[in-house]
């Protein structure tokens, strides 16, 4: 939840009515679509101590129309410290006919402490007929173009849906990676200082996306240095794969570690709230001296 948007102290209940709203138009979503719908700028999602009482709370009352009572947690790797020590006595020992589900993107990213009191199932990855078939049948888009998008998606639907509907932000994202290694690698540090300014402006959503963006891209660039393996480990759309097509020389098996570390690194800053400008002009500064 966000402090400050409609309270100081927010639980999921605070914005109860933006939810049912937001869950109606599509079964598939990411934090940064809810996020973006509630338009909360710069602020981070997070799931705070006042939540973990709130659960408390209603775990606590008899139920009505059930025997059990279920309570859902929708990516609990965004669990702060205090919400996870709130909840682990009650997720260790539930009370009677009490169930809990944890519903994680990265689950090693969940607190140690929740996640080994849990069973851990994993859901497969869509099939790329089954994106193919969903996007053709709710986007109305032609077939050779969602069997691109399911291909590039790779089981991620989510992604495919990214693909198919926002495909300025994805631009964006591509446009502002390729100036970032142009930069760097002409060292031009008055260009790398405005580029640092520019998506230090911004939301930390946004800012996180692109991160991941970039880790994909990096990892695919990898993927095509490698030529005994490009042709059936790149996932690539029609503009990446132009602009891979000549940048992947420069990814090698030398500075893909520290290439991913630094962005790695610069996720868990941003998640930290750290000042953006500093963060992001540091990475720019370290991708200089580590892709030559």
């Amino acid at each position: 939840m966000i402090k400050g948007k409609k309270a100081t102290d927010p639980v999921s209940d605070t914005y109860i009515e933006e939810w049912r709203e937001f869950v109606k138009k599509s079964s598939y979503f990411t934090l940064n679509n809810w996020m973006d719908s509630i338009e909360v700028g710069n602020s981070q999602g997070m799931i705070f101590a006042s939540e973990a009482s709130e659960i408390i709370k209603k775990l606590s009352l008899k139920t009505f129309e059930s025997d059990f009572k279920i309570m859902i947690i929708w990516l609990p790797e965004k669990m702060h410290q205090a919400t996870a020590n709130k909840l682990l006595k009650m997720i260790e020992e539930p009370p009677e006919k009490t169930l809990f589900i944890l519903v994680s993107e990265e689950p090693d990213k969940v607190i140690p402490t929740i996640l080994s009191r849990c069973q851990l199932i994993k859901i497969p990855s869509f099939t790329g007929n089954d994106i193919e078939k969903y996007l053709t049948d709710s986007y109305r888009i032609p077939a050779e173009k969602a069997k691109d998008l399911a291909r590039v998606s790779n089981g991620n639907i989510t992604r495919a849906i990214e693909l198919c509907e926002n495909e300025d932000s994805s631009r964006e994202n591509l446009e502002r990676f390729k100036s970032l290694m142009r930069y760097a690698w002409k060292r031009d540090i008055l260009s790398i200082i405005t580029w640092a300014e520019e998506i230090s402006g911004t939301g930390r959503e946004a800012q996180k996306n692109f991160i991941t963006f970039s880790m994909r891209i990096l990892r695919e660039n990898l993927m095509l240095s490698l030529d005994q393996m490009k042709n059936s480990l790149v996932y690539l759309t029609g503009e990446e794969a132009d602009f891979s097509g000549k940048f992947h020389p420069y990814i090698t098996r030398d500075n893909i570690y520290p290439l991913t570390d630094e962005f790695n690194l610069v996720y868990s800053h941003i998640e930290s709230n750290g000042n953006a400008k500093i963060i992001f002009l540091d990475l720019a500064l370290k991708v200089t001296r580590l892709i030559r």
